[in-house]
């Protein structure tokens, strides 16, 4: 009879263990073989984990599904775990644990115990749980993102904050922005009738103005370029920092890297810092050519310039080195760009999925900017209806779904429930998003929800986090969210718009730390709503 049911088990488990292998060849099949046949050897081990915990605990832990031992509740998760939180909530209630492998995960879904996590507690949540995908792209937790709440960490997001994020360095860079747009117009202008991805034309302006910002140059210029397998790069990247990792929840297991997690991101972060590494060296060689150092033609030095001063300044100090300069330019790359570019074919999408909502986002543009004059930065805050149409998709299509996971620094209390130190705390934003309770109708496109004014990005009104709430909330927003309504204003206001013949259209989203459409978009610019060919140009 034992015997029957350990081999249910182990059926089981290999049958639900899709969402962890592709299982595509021999070793992959050979390395889910040897996980799942480890499980019996340390039943006992796990057993007595168990009895400890609860001898321990004064009060219970959020209640949960059970799990089988040593892996938890890992072999029964599919693939899209916002859509799954959001139905094990329904059952278990707005707050609920699972433990998966070693590691004890807390999900939070409702407006009242976000705002435990994220305002009353959020000293105490602010730390991150990283795992061995961040560990490597992030510089061994040295950028802003994945750093624990510290001094280190304070000091990155005040130095990105201020010279970079501020209103006065926006002002200053407007120049880099207004540039992108307009020469990405005019490749589309160039090109009329023809089929365009959305999130690559997207990605390679938004990428072009950030190394603008950040290294005073761009791809457009042939000096210190990134390359153009960048995207795809990044794109991986962006995949292994949501994808599972038996490493990260067996840590016994992680040195033989199983899946092969770790050595994938290894590859993906030496391409990208060997562009840092040859930009930031160039720059020095050319600083020690000069005798007041390099500046951009408008007289303002760059971030990259700044940084290196700093860390001049620094010498003798390890507060501020060349792998923290490196930290913070993958940190706001990888934010700005595909987050952006994700957030600019969701809406796009969601505009030609609905002809009604573009002809009045037309319309609007052509009284605020008119047809004889181009989309410029300053038209942004008098398109009132464009502007909730942004916000309505961000609500249906939350960027991070979960947000970036926090870690309790100290064991506390959410909701009645105990949260030990060192879990793994999800805000599903994706769930609160979608709450009837929250939201009337809340899985329709309703752009005119934000008209009455009072939502905001900054986080106050916990219904609506795209950006996060708190002290770790996105410091990229300022930036990102002018970027994405400038992108799509000068799109919508520039030509007409048509998706293929035959094509099968669909708002289908893909899980992972960013949600993206799983089908990628792909549109047409048939005609110029301009009056002028020569704005165009």
């Amino acid at each position: 009879m034992i015997s029957e049911v350990a081999y249910t088990i182990y059926l089981k488990i290999m049958t639900l263990w899709s969402w962890w292998w592709e299982v595509n060849n021999e070793e992959e099949k050979l390395a889910r073989t040897i996980l799942t046949i480890s499980v019996p050897a340390l039943v006992f081990l796990w057993y007595k984990l168990m009895l400890f915990y609860t001898t321990k605990r004064s009060s219970p832990l959020p209640p949960g599904p059970y799990g089988l031992p040593l892996v938890g509740y890992l072999p029964f998760l599919g693939s899209n775990l916002h859509e799954i939180f959001t139905d094990m909530a329904q059952k278990y209630g707005p707050i609920f644990s699972l433990r998966l492998g070693s590691k004890l995960c807390v999900v939070v879904n409702s407006v009242d115990l976000v705002k435990v996590v994220s305002h009353d507690l959020d000293q105490i949540f602010a730390n991150r749980s990283s795992h061995q995908a961040a560990l490597t792209v992030s510089y061994g937790r040295s950028n802003i993102a994945w750093s624990d709440n510290n001094k280190h960490w304070r000091d990155m997001r005040k130095l990105l904050v201020s010279q970079v994020m501020s209103n006065a360095n926006l002002k200053a860079s407007q120049t880099y922005r207004t540039y992108e747009v307009k020469r990405t117009v005019n490749q589309l202008f160039n090109n009329i009738g023809e089929t365009f991805n959305i999130n690559e034309i997207a990605f390679n302006t938004e990428v072009n103005v950030v190394t603008s910002m950040l290294w005073g140059s761009s791809k457009s210029n042939e000096d210190d370029v990134i390359g153009d397998g960048f995207r795809e790069v990044e794109f991986k990247i962006i995949e292994l920092l949501g994808a599972p990792n038996i490493s990260d929840f067996l840590p016994m297991l992680s040195r033989f890297d199983l899946q092969k997690r770790q050595r994938e991101m290894k590859k993906q972060f030496e391409y990208v810092d060997a562009i840092f590494d040859n930009i930031i060296q160039k720059r020095i060689k050319t600083n020690s050519s000069k005798t007041n150092g390099v500046v951009v033609e408008d007289g303002k030095k760059d971030f990259l310039q700044i940084m290196l001063e700093l860390k001049d300044q620094n010498a003798n100090q390890e507060s501020f080195n060349m792998i923290h300069i490196k930290a913070l330019f993958m940190d706001f790359i990888t934010a700005a760009t595909d987050t952006t570019s994700t957030m600019v074919e969701w809406v796009m999408g969601e505009v030609l999925n609905n002809p009604d909502v573009m002809r009045r986002v037309q319309d609007e543009l052509t009284t605020v900017v008119g047809i004889n004059n181009i989309v410029e930065e300053s038209h942004l805050p008098n398109l009132t209806y464009f502007e909730a149409v942004i916000k309505e998709t961000f609500r249906l299509h939350t960027p991070l779904p979960l947000l970036i996971q926090r870690c309790p620094s100290v064991t506390c209390k959410v909701g009645g429930y105990t949260v030990p130190k060192g879990s793994i705390v999800f805000m599903n934003v994706w769930a609160i998003h979608r709450d009837p309770n929250n939201w009337s109708d809340p899985l329709e496109f309703k752009p005119e929800r934000f008209l009455n004014g009072k939502w905001d990005y900054n986080g106050s009104n916990l219904k609506f986090l795209p950006f996060g709430s708190g002290r770790r909330i996105c410091p990229g927003m300022p930036l990102g969210n002018k970027m994405l309504m400038y992108i799509v204003a000068s799109l919508l206001h520039s030509f007409e718009w048509k998706l293929p013949q035959d094509d099968e259209f669909e708002l289908r989203e893909e899980f992972g730390l960013v949600a993206k459409k799983k089908k990628p978009l792909v549109a047409i610019p048939v005609a110029q709503r301009l009056s002028d060919a020569t704005l165009y140009m």
